[in-house]
């Protein structure tokens, strides 16, 4: 666990000091309507089982009820909390089409592909449940795409700096941070004030 928070530290203090190359610009992961009334950022670490339980149990009515509607729109962040949440974000942005498919899939899929003795069993999983899922993609120019990765860690420096992001998921609505306990009842009331 530590050589991870290592690494993690050592590559943000990395990507804070490069420069920008000027290469194609990564699309955000988001849904609804681009001049909704309502922006909720969500901030998620792709083996976080609370994120997962969000996707499952809150996302679908919330998408039914706000962002179907044009009532809202959600954007989704990324803040890896370790390696094999790291190399699942990087393939959920990699056909870079701001579609939430493959990130919803790997939440709903993800007691298969989290689990293993080691990372190497995990990015074995990973790729057998992108592969069934029917997404074409190869796993390897993915998960070393170098622009993809600084936009998912710049994602999270973004997180913890300006929404003093340190847990998953979090909830950010219109630019505040969503303090009370995640579920949908709780969601629909602060959205209902901002209607």
């Amino acid at each position: 666990m530590k050589k991870t928070i290592i690494i993690l530290i050592i590559l943000f203090f990395q990507i804070s000091l490069s420069v920008a190359d000027g290469s194609k610009e990564i699309k955000r992961i988001k849904i609804g309507n681009e001049n909704a009334k309502i922006t909720i950022i969500a901030y998620e670490s792709l083996t976080c089982s609370h994120c997962a339980s969000f996707h499952i149990n809150i996302f679908p009515e919330l998408k039914r009820e706000y962002i179907d509607t044009g009532l809202a729109k959600i954007e989704f962040r990324h803040f890896p909390l370790d390696i094999a949440a790291f190399n699942a974000s990087k393939l959920s942005q990699c056909k870079n089409d701001g579609n939430s498919k493959i990130l919803e899939s790997l939440f709903l899929n993800q007691s298969k592909w989290v689990k293993g003795k080691s990372i190497e069993d995990i990015n074995e999983n990973l790729k057998k449940v992108v592969k069934s899922e029917g997404f074409n993609l190869n796993y390897n120019e993915c998960t070393t795409n170098k622009n993809i990765e600084n936009f998912i860690l710049n994602d999270r420096i973004e997180g913890a700096k300006k929404f003093k992001v340190n847990a998953t998921p979090t909830i950010i609505i219109n630019n505040k941070k969503f303090e009370k306990t995640l579920n949908y009842k709780n969601l629909k009331k602060t959205l209902e004030k901002l209607i």
